[in-house]
């Protein structure tokens, strides 16, 4: 879009990143718009969120982390030369809905893929579902943990691993965590997984806990884990208002159902509650230049990367008139006195 960037890499994906940077420079990337600039976080952040001549933050990353960055923006406005533009994309709790009407074998394999795949280190990744409870106990429960059971952990370079490590031993002890207070929860049961493994690598089984508690902390906060929440239900309008008021994210969101009516109900109740809706489908799987990505609330500044519209945010927009009939008279015949 005609600008310089300065770009700084997560640490966990450094070498990843930088992979994709010497990519670009090879397809002919002229020097000096893209900045490689790897390193501490705060440091790096210090110099530059500061700087007079920061025009833009496009941030990707956690919610505090996010607010911390613009905080420091507010705080440093009167040291820029512009406004800065700010775009974020931060976390999600993003929602399978089944309704009775849905096919349960669907739902499972969806929620198999929507929920554990990368590890569930996706900002998409479904984290918490709610089922109808007849639904739950006669067929999906049984279905999920059948597919489940068929899931292959191991090395990325064994081709045929459908899950891998989580990224570093934060995301591990983060996991390990939660899984442990569930497992002591009088309001949870582990009914797949829970299994954690440090030993070489840091390794933590698809797990799925079933709630009686629709706010237990697992529905609402963020694990960025392979952690699936599973609530059961007994009335869906009552149920879809709960999806909607659970979390303070709103990022992606699916509701399964055959029912056309209960589609359209869902998709009203829950317009709110995902930036990413997606009917009879995973929750994750966005594809740039197809599928405008972002959600709102906590979930970010909902300018939908891979999109015109989140460019649009990266242009200043100059409008030029031209004139080519010269000016007689400074007046306005509105002002004449001559009727």
């Amino acid at each position: 879009m005609g600008n310089t960037t300065v770009w700084k890499p997560s640490s966990t994906a450094m070498y990843g990143s930088y992979l994709v940077y010497q990519i670009l420079k090879e397809a002919g990337l002229p020097d000096g718009v893209i900045n490689f600039c790897p390193g501490d976080g705060p440091t790096i952040s210090k110099t530059l969120v500061t700087h007079p001549d920061m025009a833009g933050l496009h941030f990707t990353g956690g919610t505090k982390t996010f607010n911390t960055i613009w905080r420091t923006i507010g705080e440093n406005l009167e040291g820029y030369k512009a406004y800065p533009r700010i775009v974020g994309e931060t976390g999600g709790k993003n929602f399978h809905f089944v309704h009775e009407s849905a096919d349960p074998r669907h739902v499972a394999l969806n929620t198999v893929r929507g929920a554990f795949e990368y590890q569930g280190q996706k900002c998409s990744a479904t984290s918490r579902m709610y089922v109808p409870r007849q639904m739950w106990d006669t067929t999906l429960k049984g279905m999920l943990v059948e597919e489940l059971s068929k899931v292959k952990m191991g090395c990325v370079t064994e081709f045929d691993s459908f899950m891998c490590a989580v990224i570093d031993r934060t995301s591990f002890d983060k996991c390990a965590r939660y899984i442990k207070a569930a497992e002591e929860s009088p309001e949870c049961e582990i009914i797949f997984g829970g299994k954690c493994d440090d030993s070489v690598g840091y390794f933590v089984e698809p797990t799925v806990i079933v709630t009686t508690n629709p706010k237990y902390e697992t529905m609402c906060e963020e694990i960025f884990g392979p952690v699936l929440t599973v609530y059961a239900y007994d009335d869906f309008e009552e149920t879809l208002a709960l999806c909607d008021e659970t979390s303070n994210y709103a990022l992606t969101g699916s509701i399964f159902a055959q029912d056309r009516a209960a589609v359209v109900k869902a998709s009203s109740a829950l317009r709110n509650a995902a930036g990413n809706f997606y009917i009879n489908d995973k929750s994750t799987g966005s594809i740039v230049g197809q599928q405008p990505f972002g959600g709102a609330r906590q979930s970010g500044t909902n300018d939908k990367s891979g999109s015109a519209i989140n460019l649009m945010r990266w242009t200043s927009v100059r409008s030029v008139k031209e004139n080519f009939i010269p000016l007689t008279d400074f007046s306005y015949p509105s002002v004449s006195s001559e009727e």
